[in-house]
């Protein structure tokens, strides 16, 4: 039972650190998101990195939450990134390139 338990976590973390892997790739690659962001606009550029500045900035002030609100933040964030883990996985499986 201990080994079953193992390969699952084996395998959350895997599809975990792909998914922050991925976005990141996403984030920064030649034809990424910011990319993409910046080429209709430089205004419209700069709207989009300061909207995702302003959510993380209020997420790290918002660490004052209580401990019960923490563990739900971290299950989202391992969740969201397992899924996008996964979506990155299979794309790449089904078309051979992220």
């Amino acid at each position: 039972m201990e080994t079953v338990k193992t390969g699952v976590g084996a395998i959350a973390v895997i599809l975990v650190l792909t998914g922050i892997a991925g976005t990141i790739y996403k984030l920064v690659a030649p034809d990424g998101w910011i990319i993409a962001a910046f080429g209709r606009s430089l205004s419209a550029g700069l709207v989009a990195v300061c909207a995702f500045a302003a959510v993380v900035a209020f997420a790290w002030l918002s660490g004052g939450a209580a401990m019960r609100q923490r563990n739900r933040y971290a299950d989202l964030f391992v969740y969201t990134f397992g899924a996008a883990g996964f979506a990155f996985l299979l794309h790449f499986w089904l078309k051979g390139s992220f």
